[in-house]
């Protein structure tokens, strides 16, 4: 009888424990109710916050719409689901979470302790806008807030829910996936001071997808002062490749075919967004880009542009950029990375824009073979996140911590201040035509600065 009254008496010990330690964990109110995160190993993170209306039923194919308050306390201790899609085996950044349509959450982190006025930066995935979410462990933003900034981190529709026309949806949007961005930049701006961040101080980096999407930030005048720096990794050219609403509209009356719905059906819209989420997908990934029915993103001519033309004109918000590519990265036969990088370096420069161009050649130790050429495309991620450790495992090398922590000294330095220098690194100097420099993380780990 005493030992079931001692055991009793344990286990109240334990949830009394336990209520008491998640009362102490970090709560913030947003403007749409509060949250309550977790802090620990000098980091203080919260996942899984709602910014937008889930876009499902009604909603899918609309522009996403503002959240429903709630009133409890809600846990923000774990990701979300990512976006709906079909994920692939050999995806260099698979994801945390199962996939699904509610998917418009975002993650925060910041340094423990008090915190004000902290610089922030949000990271824009990749994924052919057809994969890829905020989830993979490699896109944590723990090692960057120990260094005194606070990341967020958010999904946005992809695939055939992110980019989507036809003559039954009114109205005539197509790009739900980046109008997911401005909507998540929009609440950066009306939330972050709650979490000890600046909304003026705020820098958005992208890689491939992400890196093609901030182009479209950085030209459309609807994300006019929602940032004040970017950062481009093999973000192409900005150009949109001859793809219009037009386009889009073919692809969608096409994949409306193919699921029986024509064209002037009257009830198109109600059986398009009564499809089944897998036949909305129906095999779309980056392993089969060529399943019919899909345009990606276009130009609107109203909330986006084609980025290069916008470039040309000088059109776009005139920020201090990052730009470059991995070195054994060339988007295809006419090396639209490396080439893009480059070409975009040299005319942001010309209109007195700051400029910060970059090449990454560093390859990971385990990673190398005799057939290695260079940086494959998406590899310099987890460099710039400093989370080799969490990529690599057990066969993270110190020169691979080295080069992490060289490029990710950079990259916080930049985010800080629009200025990538500081902390003893070699001396970055900004591009111009008449000094065309570039920095290029070598091989062995180390930044080199020279002329390309």
């Amino acid at each position: 009888m005493r030992s079931n009254v001692l055991r009793v008496a344990a286990l109240a010990g334990l949830l009394i424990t336990g209520t008491a330690a998640a009362q102490s964990d970090p709560v913030v109110r947003t403007t749409n109710g509060a949250v309550r995160g977790v802090s620990e190993g000098g980091v203080v993170s919260f996942k899984g916050i709602p910014f937008a209306a889930p876009p499902v039923g009604p909603l899918r194919w609309r522009a996403p719409q503002p959240v429903q308050p709630w009133g409890a306390v809600r846990d923000a201790t774990a990701y979300a689901a990512d976006c709906m899609q079909l994920p692939f085996p050999s995806d260099a950044a698979p994801l945390g979470t199962a996939p699904a349509e509610d998917c418009l959450y975002a993650n925060v982190w910041r340094p423990a302790g008090a915190a004000k006025n902290l610089p922030v930066m949000v990271w824009i995935y990749g994924g052919g806008f057809v994969n890829g979410g905020s989830s993979p462990p490699t896109y944590s933003g723990a090692a960057l807030a120990r260094d005194g900034i606070m990341v967020m981190s958010f999904n946005y529709r992809l695939g055939r829910f992110g980019s989507f026309a036809h003559p039954g949806l009114k109205p005539a949007d197509a790009d739900y996936g980046l109008l997911d961005q401005l909507a998540a930049l929009r609440w950066v701006k009306s939330n972050i001071a709650r979490f000890g961040g600046d909304p003026a101080n705020v820098t958005i980096v992208g890689e491939s997808a992400g890196g093609m999407s901030v182009h479209a930030l950085l030209t459309s005048p609807a994300a006019t002062g929602l940032f004040s720096r970017a950062v481009v990794q093999s973000g192409g050219t900005g150009s949109s490749n001859g793809l219009s609403l037009a386009t889009a509209e073919a692809a969608g009356i096409a994949f409306a075919a193919s699921k029986g719905i024509a064209a002037d059906d009257p009830q198109a819209a109600a059986k398009l967004r009564a499809l089944p989420a897998e036949q909305v997908v129906d095999g779309l990934n980056l392993a089969a880009m060529n399943r019919g029915g899909y345009s990606g993103p276009v130009p609107d001519g109203r909330t986006f542009v084609d980025s290069l033309t916008a470039y040309r004109a000088g059109r776009f918000a005139h920020v201090p950029v990052m730009i470059g590519a991995t070195s054994d990265d060339i988007g295809g036969a006419d090396g639209a990375m490396i080439t893009g990088a480059r070409d975009l370096a040299g005319l942001l420069a010309g209109q007195k824009v700051p400029v910060y161009y970059y090449r990454f050649d560093y390859v990971a130790t385990s990673a190398r073979t005799p057939r290695t050429k260079g940086a494959s495309h998406a590899t310099d991620i987890p460099f710039f996140f400093d989370t080799a450790d969490i990529k690599y495992g057990s066969a993270t090398s110190e020169a691979d911590r080295t080069a992490a922590h060289v490029m990710s000294g950079y990259l916080v330095n930049f985010v800080k201040t629009g200025d990538p220098n500081g902390g003893g690194a070699p001396t970055w100097r900004r591009y111009d035509a008449a000094d065309p420099v570039m920095l290029t993380l070598t091989r062995s780990g180390s930044a080199s600065i020279a002329a390309e």
